[in-house]
């Protein structure tokens, strides 16, 4: 890797960056704490001249003071007290990276109340609190920044708010998990099941010891309840997606998939309807070729519809210690370059101001159309003609029925893929399937997301 020399960015007495420097107070110094602290320090000068001034690290909170001594070392100081550092009056800015949806939320209102501005990287706070810390951020003057918390590494809130300003969002889709990409990549590439491939990501580290937020979908839905605000200038409506993980999925049906000429990737999807938004987290089936499909192992990537710079793909790492710092510390320059103007020249917390936003009702599950996957276990393979002729009753479009491929003792499955419908007439169909005595199990049904449309 290249180096300037130093001295290039060092600024002179005369430069904007000889004003005092941003004081950053930090409560968190885990993982992203820690890569934070650590890419300030080593790019310091070259962070300076592109701020217009300094960025430093004054005051961390920490649960084990003895080893946030040893990241920051001497100069910083240190308490046990996260309300402390909230309330510093020699705080400019309170970075928040200790995660979690309690304390968190009560500390980032106090730094708000005390004129601090506030950079996070916790997705589930401003899922779950998102409206009132905004609200209490517009109040006080303040900003909010949270490009760490969705996708790490990938700029796509600052995409959204700013790069496509100037267009009306369609839609918003893309892989923001790396646990479950990195699961279902393992299930797909190596045949495993699911919890053997879950096994691996635990012991590689790309999942926690307690991975349910990641696998039930929730990880996922915070981020895309975000992504969803920005887009269509809406408050913050997690509470109101419709969430569905991978722990049911079967490695059956990655390969089912794969017969068909698709991948099964967990999707996040804001799409704006006429009659409101679908905001929902599911694991769906990709077309092999499409882009989405090739974004593999614990990377993210998100594509976004717009009505005139047309679609967009963001890629990049969705997690890790430096990766995460690269967006808190990018908050923190665009911190350092507001700070003292006019709250109304800023760019607002979700990419629209307060009085632009509006509560676009979120559509229910009945309401979504997409395409289906349908796999029905059958008493005999000549059954194919049956499940054909109960879905032509059902009217239910079919684009493609097979036999799925396997050995020939193998209980005989048929493939099924539909033309876009409402999830209501899928239901039916399903329903109506599961009730017939050629059919030899449980139906599998999951999403078919081409996103050409």
């Amino acid at each position: 890797m290249y180096r300037d020399p130093v001295s290039s960015f060092l600024p002179q007495p005369s430069h904007p960056a000889a004003i005092r420097p941003l004081r950053v107070g930090m409560i968190g110094i885990g993982t992203v704490g820690a890569g934070t602290f650590r890419v300030l320090a080593r790019n310091q000068d070259l962070i300076a001249a592109r701020a217009g001034r300094g960025i430093e690290v004054t005051v961390v909170a920490a649960r084990n003071l003895a080893r946030a001594q040893g990241i920051v070392g001497e100069g910083v100081a240190l308490t046990a007290d996260p309300m402390q550092v909230a309330t510093d009056p020699d705080v400019d800015v309170v970075v928040e990276v200790a995660g979690g949806t309690g304390p968190a939320r009560d500390w980032v209102l106090a730094a708000i109340a005390h004129g601090k501005h506030v950079v996070t990287a916790n997705k589930a706070l401003l899922a779950v609190h998102g409206p009132e810390i905004f609200a209490a951020a517009s109040a006080h003057g303040v900003a909010v920044m949270y490009e760490g918390a969705v996708a790490v590494s990938i700029p796509i809130v600052k995409a959204l708010r700013e790069g496509l300003t100037a267009n009306r969002i369609e839609w918003v889709a893309g892989i923001v998990n790396g646990t479950t990409n990195f699961i279902l990549s393992k299930m797909r590439d190596e045949g495993l099941d699911f919890g053997d491939a879950l096994a691996q990501a635990q012991a590689l580290g790309y999942a926690e010891a307690d991975p349910a937020f990641d696998i039930e979908g929730v990880d996922a839905a915070h981020k895309t309840a975000l992504l969803a605000a920005n887009a269509f200038g809406m408050p913050v409506r997690f509470a109101d997606a419709q969430v569905e993980g991978i722990t049911a999925l079967q490695r059956l049906d990655v390969a089912c998939a794969e017969q068909l000429g698709f991948r099964v990737k967990l999707l996040g999807v804001a799409r704006r309807r006429e009659d409101g938004v679908e905001l929902r987290v599911q694991p769906a089936l990709v077309p092999a070729a499409h882009l989405l499909a090739q974004v593999n192992g614990s990377m993210n990537g998100i594509m976004v519809k717009a009505d005139a710079a047309g679609v967009t793909m963001y890629y990049g790492a969705g997690a890790g210690s430096e990766q995460t710092a690269s967006a808190v510390i990018a908050d923190l320059v665009d911190v350092a370059r507001l700070d003292g103007t006019h709250a109304g020249q800023r760019v607002p917390h979700t990419g629209f101001h307060a009085h632009a936003v509006r509560e676009l009702p979120v559509l229910p599950r009945a309401a979504v159309r997409s395409a289906h996957y349908l796999r029905v276990p059958v008493q005999a393979a000549t059954d194919i003609a049956a499940v054909a002729e109960l879905l032509a009753a059902q009217r239910l479009p079919v684009r493609q029925l097979v036999l799925a491929n396997g050995p020939a003792d193998a209980a005989p499955q048929v493939l099924v893929i539909t033309e876009s419908a409402l999830q209501g007439a899928v239901d039916l169909a399903l329903h109506a399937l599961q009730a017939s005595s050629f059919v030899a199990g449980p139906v599998i049904a999951l999403r078919v997301e081409t996103l050409d449309d």
